[in-house]
């Protein structure tokens, strides 16, 4: 019985601030050169890719969320008139026209 190949994708994320993580996919490498078998590699490659995007937008919402629970302790006024959406939109850029 001839063992299966696999292909491996691997994300990781650190950061000073916040725990890091790493999301790890394997996923069945096709067993022949067939364009059947590449089609349905690349099949699984684009759903994995996509679990892996979900997660990672999972991740980094709930790292946002700690960021600004981290910023407005002790400081209720940080915490009043604040964009939530303009916020998130934003998270991680550097926004352009703030004076």
């Amino acid at each position: 019985m001839a063992q299966e190949k696999k292909s491996e994708f691997t994300v990781s994320y650190s950061s000073p601030s916040n725990e890091p993580f790493a999301i790890t996919n394997s996923i069945p490498a096709p067993s022949t050169s067939s364009v059947q078998d590449k089609t349905t590699y690349l099949s699984a490659l684009r759903e994995a890719v996509t679990s892996a995007q979900d997660q990672i937008n999972k991740e980094l919402t709930d790292r946002m969320e700690q960021d600004k629970s981290r910023a407005t302790d002790g400081n209720p006024a940080a915490a009043k008139g604040v964009d939530e959406a303009l916020e998130e939109e934003n998270y991680g850029e550097e926004v352009q026209g703030e004076d």
